[in-house]
């Protein structure tokens, strides 16, 4: 690992840096080794949209999509065999990393469909396949922080099996999310499951609830509503982090973690800065403290590798402060429920689509491997639509 440099300074704080980025190219050029060896990485997080864009480049996937249509393969089917071999290679190049760390870090994380984040019987059918398909001990299972998400985690943490809980928005969910760690936590235990042998991330959003926030500060317009611009998200995680001391702070945690449990460690989403305005590094210098992750898009990791400046804790010694600025928003007019619960109705709605486009994309794919046409620009792309990888 690289010393003396931002990124080295934010790992030494505690902090885990995953890229928010994989593809098939950056696993077999190097690449990706080569940000675990000069950007102090140590695990990747995935999404729908990642991989649709990644699909959509290069000629990475074209042996493996001409193999999947001369074996007659759906969409679907080409899409489970191209993404779990992805994050099974990848889970390869980590293993070192999650040996060297008893399972914390070297993670790579791959997402259930997301048109099952309402669906839980669906979620957990298909985590375990995703599960025994990668067949690595460093894989992680995304699954959606929904209302029925929340079983699924219980369940599927119940099964031995290590989860990354993405598109958390609110402390209230925040804390659902943590019960249903725990309850998965007591299923396995009783199951007779090794608990040191499951971990889990919570994924809480950051930069998504200073867009929303900061559009409806501005159509107040008042001075008081204007100066709460750019505050609210990185408030919202600091509490976060409250809400993850205090909670695992609790008998029913104390009790698990003399089991051999893990602490479900907050992880932060959407890290990269939306307003050109504000510092890049943002979302990674604010919310420097120990025990959390911070899964980074290439830019905003570049980034902070190149000018970051890390000045230790700055999570713990500002509740008192984040609580303020909750508040001031209330008071201007801005309902933080209704800002998460929307923020999450999208989150969901737009994995969907890149879903969908990656589904597109497949199957031009596949077509053009079976009639030997080749595939247009437009077919590759799956869209005509550019949409942001970050989580």
């Amino acid at each position: 690992m690289t010393e003396n440099t931002p990124t080295a300074e934010l790992s030494a704080v505690g902090v885990s840096i995953w890229l928010d980025d994989l593809s098939r190219e950056r696993i077999a050029s190097g690449g990706l080794q080569e940000l675990i060896d000069g950007r102090n990485v140590v695990g990747v997080t995935t999404n729908p949209t990642i991989f649709a864009s990644a699909l959509a480049k290069g000629e990475a996937y074209d042996a493996q999509v001409a193999e999947l249509a001369a074996a007659g393969k759906t969409v679907t089917e080409a899409v489970f065999e191209i993404t779990t071999d992805d994050v099974a290679n990848a889970s390869d190049i980590f293993r070192g990393i999650y040996d060297s760390t008893a399972g914390k870090d070297g993670r790579v994380s791959i997402e259930v469909e997301p048109g099952f984040a309402h669906d839980a019987a669906s979620t957990i059918a298909q985590a375990k396949q995703l599960w025994a398909k990668v067949d690595r001990p460093n894989a992680m299972i995304k699954i959606p922080a929904t209302v029925e998400g929340l079983e699924a985690i219980t369940e599927v943490i119940g099964a031995g099996i290590s989860v990354n809980v993405t598109l958390i928005f609110s402390l209230e969910r925040h804390r659902d999310v943590i019960n249903a760690y725990l309850s998965g936590l007591e299923k396995a235990k009783a199951a007779g499951h090794d608990l040191s042998t499951i971990h889990s991330v919570a994924s809480f959003f950051v930069s998504r609830v200073d867009t929303e926030i900061d559009k409806r500060l501005e159509a107040i317009g008042t001075p008081e509503a204007v100066a709460l611009k750019s505050q609210a998200g990185v408030a919202n995680a600091r509490l976060a982090y409250q809400v993850f001391e205090q909670a695992f702070a609790s008998e029913r945690a104390l009790g698990l973690l003399a089991a051999g449990a893990n602490r479900q460690r907050p992880l932060w989403a959407s890290t990269g800065v939306k307003d050109p305005n504000l510092s890049d590094t943002l979302y990674v210098t604010e919310l420097a403290v120990a025990d959390v992750v911070n899964t980074m898009p290439q830019k905003t990791l570049d980034a902070t590798f190149d000018h970051g400046v890390i000045e230790g804790d700055r999570v713990t010694g500002f509740y008192a402060e984040a609580n303020e600025v909750l508040d001031k928003l209330d008071a201007v007019g801005v309902s933080y429920s209704e800002v998460t619960e929307l923020l999450e109705k999208e989150g969901v709605e737009k994995f969907i689509v890149s879903w969908n486009e990656l589904l597109d994309t497949v199957a031009a794919a596949l077509e053009s491997a079976q009639t030997g046409k080749p595939e247009t620009e437009s077919d590759r792309s799956g869209s005509d639509h550019t949409v942001s990888t970050e989580a």
